[in-house]
C-alpha cells in the first residue's frame, strides 16, 4: 500500500518555527523507519504492508504531539495487494503518457 499524510499541530504559539520543528520531528520518524517514501510540500508518501506503515503514521503523530497538544492528520492509501515499488511505478506510467500524449501534439 501508498498512504498519503499530512500531520502537523494545530495549537502553536509561534505558528512557523513551531511548525517547521513539528513537521520535520515526524519526517525524521518515517526516514528512520527504512520504509520506502517521499516528502514533498504538502503530504509525506510512505509504501509498505498495512501494519507498517500504520506504525509509521502512529509515531510522526506522536512525534508532533510532543510540540502540541492538539494535532491534525490527514490520511488517503491506496491498498493494492500484491504490487511493490508503486512510488516509482506510478509515476512512470505518469511520464509514459505524458511523453505519448506530447509526442501526438507534435
Amino acid at each position: 500500500m501508498i498512504v498519503a499524510f499530512s500531520v502537523a499541530p494545530t495549537v502553536t504559539s509561534n505558528p512557523s518555527a513551531e511548525m517547521a520543528d513539528a513537521v520535520a520531528r515526524a519526517v525524521a520518524v518515517v526516514n528512520e523507519s527504512g520504509l520506502p517514501h517521499e516528502t514533498n510540500a504538502m503530504f509525506t508518501l510512505v509504501e509498505g504492508q498495512w501494519d507498517e506503515v500504520m506504525d509509521v503514521i502512529k509515531r510522526a503523530t506522536e512525534a508532533v504531539t510532543s510540540v502540541s497538544p492538539r494535532v491534525s492528520l490527514v490520511i488517503k492509501a491506496d491498498i493494492r495487494e500484491g504490487y511493490t515499488d508503486q512510488l516509482h511505478q506510478k509515476m512512470d506510467s505518469l511520464n509514459k503518457a505524458l511523453d505519448a500524449n506530447s509526442n501526438e501534439e507534435n
